[in-house]
């Protein structure tokens, strides 16, 4: 069969040409982070001191802060990440050209190690040697498991994971906006953990897992902070008599 007659299903993920898919990580983490730092904070602030101006003001400032931080974050250590992959290459690259027999039996050593029987694994890593970039490829990816192609952009991780925590933090802080204090921290804390539950049971458009049980999954690890949250705040208001 000739690959062009192969059938593509469009619900297998590989398929699919989906840009959510490149920054989903981002999206999760960020989205996830800011219902539940939010959430956690502004739960025991409103608890401890029952005053909308302030709970609005802290909302405002933790998401904004928060968002900015994380996605300057991201950014800095994809970017580092992806210069150290860079280093490793350059290194291997050196070794190739310095000590290229030994590195033919090294890959010669990772081809039998991986499964394929040793004469194969002579002649595939004699051909490999016979081409710079095929061989240092072939090196980077069976020695550093470091994918040359790799086109992971760390602005676009950044952005991603600054919008998303925007989003998820802009949730707990709304009801804080219409309803006083007492009934906004309930509202605020069942829109949030809605909101985690909805985040956990999208992601099975492309994990393929049950809907409900990833969806309860998010929520049940997520809402731990919530809940130490209002805890504290709960102490606060009790024992250090904050007005």
């Amino acid at each position: 069969m000739k690959i062009a007659e192969i059938p593509r299903r469009a619900d297998f993920i590989h398929h699919q040409q989906s840009p959510i898919l490149d920054v989903m990580r981002e999206i999760v983490f960020g989205a996830e982070d800011g219902m539940v730092s939010t959430v956690g904070s502004l739960t025991g602030i409103a608890a401890a001191t029952n005053n909308p101006v302030t709970v609005i003001l802290a909302g405002c400032v933790i998401v904004a802060v928060e968002s900015i931080s994380m996605g300057v974050g991201v950014y800095l250590s994809t970017k580092s990440v992806l210069a150290i992959d860079k280093r490793k290459i350059a290194e291997e690259r050196i070794e190739l050209e310095k000590y290229p027999e030994a590195e033919r039996d090294e890959l010669i050593e990772m081809y039998v190690k991986d499964g394929w029987p040793e004469d194969t694994a002579r002649h595939m890593a004699e051909i490999a040697s016979r081409d710079k970039n095929l061989f240092l490829k072939e090196m980077a990816y069976r020695e550093l498991s470091i994918d040359e192609d790799n086109s992971e952009n760390a602005a676009k991780a950044g952005f991603f994971m600054f919008i998303s925590y925007v989003v998820g933090g802009a949730i707990p802080v709304l009801p804080y906006l219409f309803l006083p204090v007492r009934t906004a921290i309930m509202t605020s804390l069942v829109v949030t953990f809605m909101g985690l539950f909805m985040l956990g049971a999208l992601t099975t458009k492309f994990t393929k897992r049950t809907w409900w049980k990833a969806g309860l999954e998010m929520l049940g690890i997520a809402s731990i902070a919530a809940v130490v949250g209002y805890v504290i705040g709960q102490a606060a208001d009790r024992y250090l008599s904050l007005p």
